[in-house]
């Protein structure tokens, strides 16, 4: 793959993220999410020759081109890892790696992934219904919609798009699809706006938006591997530590949000007990009261970056995590 590969990304709050993890130059980072390099190579500019990297993304095109920016940055130690962010404790226990100086994930769908017609994620261009960021992966968007229980689907949509009328939806697709399976993403997506009630199509965004996203996150099984990193992430972190996570729904962000809130304060006794007694301590602060969103600038120039919010804890207690 050559350095003008066409996998383009926009790295969305690319120096507000960098900037939170306070870098050391001689410091160990993991970019749990490489995509196309861009905040990895914005940790790389700040390392020194002594600074580790650890750039890990399931998917093969995206870690193929962050690792292009590789012989830029020769003077630091930047490993590429193909995995699920989700995993990071096997990552980081496979290379005999316990603690680290900072985290960094940025959530959702690359630019090329979404413009790409062949990944099969968006609902705007024709193509296969796949949907994997890992393409080796086992589970796609075409199984999840041809056999898939009425019930299944009603839940994967109402769960994880949030969608109001998941129950008509799912009724649509499992009578239609006996018939006809449902083969290219057009097709589901004409498909789902013919199933919604006509109110429900009167909204700004497209009315399968929210189906895609909900199909997109049962079949990359994001919100699990998310509720992995929040909470395991944390104790890979040294102290003074930062993890810094970028999220672009709602889902995303009440688990990042309430992962950060048990990390500060983890305490589950009754709060009219004068003092604690469950014995569950801080690991840290919550940098972020409020989440930082992009700038109107920012907006204008990526109109995908609109609904990203980045929040971040800081690792500063003094014992042992286990």
């Amino acid at each position: 793959m050559s350095k003008d590969s066409d996998f383009k990304h926009i790295s969305v709050l690319l120096n507000e993220a960098v900037d939170s993890l306070n870098i050391k130059p001689d410091g160990v980072y993991v970019d749990c999410t490489a995509g196309g390099g861009g905040h990895s190579a914005a940790i790389a500019a700040k390392l020194g020759e002594n600074g580790t990297l650890i750039s890990i993304d399931k998917d093969d095109a995206a870690l193929a081109t962050c690792m292009l920016r590789k012989d830029d940055f020769a003077r630091i130690n930047w490993m590429p890892v193909k995995s699920d962010y989700g995993d990071i404790d096997n990552v980081l226990d496979s290379m005999k790696i316990k603690k680290v100086d900072g985290i960094l994930a940025d959530l959702g769908v690359s630019s090329y992934q979404l413009d790409h017609a062949e990944r099969g994620f968006s609902y705007m261009s024709d193509g296969p219904l796949d949907m994997r960021m890992d393409t080796t992966g086992g589970l796609t968007a075409e199984y999840v919609v041809n056999n898939y229980s009425r019930d299944s689907l009603e839940r994967v949509f109402r769960t994880y798009g949030e969608e109001r009328h998941s129950g008509r939806i799912a009724d649509g697709i499992v009578a239609r699809r006996q018939t006809r399976p449902f083969t290219t993403t057009t097709e589901l997506a004409e498909a789902i706006k013919e199933y919604m009630p006509g109110h429900g199509r009167g909204e700004d965004q497209h009315p399968a938006k929210r189906c895609f996203q909900a199909i997109r996150i049962e079949v990359n099984h994001e919100l699990s591997g998310l509720e992995r990193l929040s909470t395991n992430g944390i104790r890979h972190l040294k102290n003074g530590g930062r993890f810094s996570i970028i999220t672009f729904h709602s889902l995303e962000d009440r688990i990042v949000k309430e992962a950060f809130r048990l990390g500060e304060n983890p305490c589950t006794c009754p709060r009219d007990f004068p003092v604690c007694i469950c014995g569950k301590k801080s690991l840290g602060t919550v940098i972020t009261k409020k989440p930082v969103e992009p700038g109107e600038e920012e907006v204008a120039s990526n109109p995908r970056s609109r609904s990203a919010k980045l929040r971040v804890f800081e690792r500063n207690d003094n014992e042992q995590y286990n």
